[in-house]
């Protein structure tokens, strides 16, 4: 089984691009997610967690997650590997999305633009969230 659930914040906003062959969109960013334990005396320390989203996922991700935001990622660890032009050879292990969630606590006085656009009825719904599996729900 290769599932994986993470919680963090984006270290930017995501990058997006197609694939060459059939136009699919891809989204990409980091999350930093926190280790669970800390020595006493040092701060806490973070790992800087490769994600992609594909498709239908990647444009939500693209479109609504911005720096700085806590979100929660369900995927797969995913490993490649490339050989570029100078015929040097790659590795990267990242986590390929298949859910996305917004995990930000809603701030006192400050509305999103998701909550611009569709109500602070969805917007603060725990519950909601984008699969890659399922159509937008707006």
């Amino acid at each position: 089984m290769n599932k994986i659930i993470l919680m963090g914040r984006l270290t930017r906003d995501p990058e997006t691009r197609y694939t060459q062959t059939n136009n699919t969109l891809i989204s990409s960013f980091t999350l930093a997610v926190n280790r669970r334990f800390t020595r006493q005396g040092e701060e806490r320390q973070a790992d800087f967690i490769p994600i992609v989203a594909w498709s239908k996922l990647g444009e939500f991700c693209s479109k609504y997650f911005k720096k700085g935001q806590q979100v929660g990622v369900i995927g797969r660890i995913q490993t490649r590997n490339w050989e570029d032009e100078n015929k040097v050879k790659h590795y990267i292990t990242e986590v390929v999305a298949e859910e996305a969630y917004f995990a930000d606590s809603k701030r006192d006085g400050a509305t999103s633009n998701f909550e611009n656009t569709f109500g602070t009825d969805v917007a603060s719904n725990s519950e909601f969230f984008v699969s890659s599996d399922d159509d937008l729900p707006f």
